[in-house]
């Protein structure tokens, strides 16, 4: 894939997601139990599961991801990184949720993402999210940021969401992504203005380093993402 970004209008999906990071800075705080995705995989249960939503086209991408979980365990972060950004890219087309969902606003579990082969910014990054955190890399090292891109040369900018790896709270991230696709610095993205991040433990403002508030439980659909993945077989004795 190349790494020049892919040109696209903006449209409602886009403003839409704009709505949605003044609603989030304006409550304050997130409520993102994330630390739930650390509990392990039933795999008999995902497996279970995606065959009866995507039959056995969705259970072959399935065994492909778990098997790069187990050839990535134990492999340098970079490694894991790396490879965890290429497969999300590969295995998942862009679209916007009208046209995967039939609504405007649904963040898909990973194994949704998967099944349909299709995401917008928000599935990537979960995706990628809930795959590193599988392989034990910290919650403080990993926040999914929402900024605003320019697209290509233009002064257009749409929102957008990206997953930031921090080798501590206040380095400069490294910025996994689906419009640009190798994994670079945050300072070599000079497409991406941060708005906000978020993880498990906490709310930052802009490129901050400092969090703004501790998470309680306000973001409904992050709650939902978890529910799903419970029930689908992401988190087991839960």
């Amino acid at each position: 894939m190349s790494d020049t970004p892919r040109s696209r209008p903006a449209s409602p999906g886009r403003r839409r997601c704009l709505a949605l990071l003044g609603g989030l800075l304006a409550a304050g705080a997130l409520g993102l139990h994330t630390a739930d995705s650390q509990a392990g995989l039933d795999r008999a249960r995902l497996r279970d599961s995606m065959r009866q939503q995507y039959g056995a086209g969705g259970v072959s991408t399935l065994e492909e991801w778990l098997a790069m979980l187990e050839r990535l365990r134990g492999a340098d972060v970079d490694t894991q990184l790396r490879e965890v950004n290429d497969f999300v890219n590969r295995r998942v087309r862009w679209l916007e949720d009208p046209a995967i969902w039939g609504q405007e606003d649904y963040w898909a579990t990973p194994l949704e993402t998967l099944g349909r082969g299709a995401g917008d910014c928000e599935d990537f990054t979960i995706a990628k999210y809930v795959s590193l955190r599988e392989l034990q890399v910290p919650e403080s090292m990993l926040r999914l940021i929402y900024v605003k891109a320019r697209i290509g040369r233009s002064r257009i900018t749409q929102a957008h969401m990206v997953l930031g790896y921090y080798v501590s709270p206040g380095a400069e991230p490294m910025v996994l992504d689906n419009l640009v696709t190798s994994i670079r610095p945050a300072g070599q993205r000079t497409d991406l203005d941060p708005l906000f991040s978020f993880n498990g433990s906490g709310l930052w403002a802009g490129g901050s380093s400092r969090s703004r508030a501790d998470p309680v439980a306000r973001l409904s659909r992050w709650r939902s993402v978890i529910d799903r993945m419970r029930q689908q077989g992401f988190i087991q004795g839960r």
